[in-house]
């Protein structure tokens, strides 16, 4: 099982729009995957379809966390009965195409575990050593999933800490301006300071660039800044600023399920940013 922290100590970067995008990519290549939605705002957990039931939510599980105890909130985001539309069927599952992901029984898996103002009490700057184990013990043993995608307050917090502690890979997301990159600089800073304080490490982290438009000089500017700041760790693709990722987003929508070429385009490099992290 990898587990993925999508991170920034930056807000307005589009965070739980990359966790999506790479939900709706692991579902299109039937990866079984569960999104935990550590942000108190619950923004990932709407945009999959799924409310948060009293006393069912990831804050509550984290109060008093239990091995495993994460599967009794997880939930079926409704994204898996969503159809896949002729025209989207026409261009993206051409002749040949097949899934990398392990089939279930059950048919392709995106599970919730959502979030909500009940993790609050853990969205603070003070922590005592032991709070860092409570996401990991909570997950512990949920081998049905492949892939477990961290949705990060936008703030470096117990549980942003948390989420840090639990994962193999941490991606800090990062638009290409000036605000962004000295964020982006905040985050990776703070990741080191973090891992350098515990007896294990993060063993893997990169920077995703999100909402890239490629006719802007200033942008391709903030691009090459990244680079010579992060080097290898920058990902590629970027991701661009696409108009269908709001507006799948805003249907509740996987945009790997949404019409159109710039829907396509952005699929393909969801999906690619996706085999990177898992292969």
């Amino acid at each position: 099982m990898q587990i993925v922290s999508i991170s920034s100590l930056k807000g307005g970067v589009g965070k739980s729009s990359v966790v999506l995008g790479l939900a709706s990519a692991a579902l299109e290549a039937q990866v079984p995957t569960l999104v935990v939605d550590l942000d108190p705002h619950g923004d990932a957990s709407t945009a999959l379809g799924v409310r948060a039931a009293p006393g069912q939510d990831v804050g509550s599980v984290l109060r008093r966390p239990r091995k495993g105890a994460m599967a009794s909130v997880a939930t079926v985001s409704p994204w898996t009965r969503h159809p896949i539309t002729p025209e989207v069927r026409g261009t993206r599952h051409h002749a040949g195409w097949q899934p990398w992901g392990s089939p279930t029984a059950r048919g392709p898996v995106l599970d919730v575990a959502p979030g909500s103002a009940a993790s609050s009490h853990l969205d603070h700057a003070t922590y005592r050593a032991k709070d860092l184990k409570r996401l990991e013990t909570a997950l512990h043993g949920l081998d049905r999933y492949e892939l477990v995608l961290i949705d990060c307050p936008p703030t470096l917090s117990a549980l942003t800490r948390m989420a840090w502690a639990a994962s193999h890979m941490v991606l800090s997301v990062a638009e290409p301006s000036l605000f962004s990159v000295a964020g982006t600089r905040r985050t990776m800073t703070a990741l080191a300071q973090f891992e350098n304080s515990r007896i294990w490490a993060v063993p893997d982290a990169g920077v995703i660039v999100n909402r890239f438009r490629d006719g802007s000089d200033e942008q391709q500017h903030r691009v090459r800044e990244l680079q010579d700041l992060f080097g290898q760790l920058v990902v590629d693709p970027v991701l661009p600023d696409a108009p269908a990722v709001q507006q799948a987003q805003g249907a509740a929508w996987p945009v790997h399920r949404w019409p159109g070429t710039a829907a396509e385009d952005v699929s393909r490099r969801f999906s690619t940013v996706l085999q990177g992290m898992m292969h």
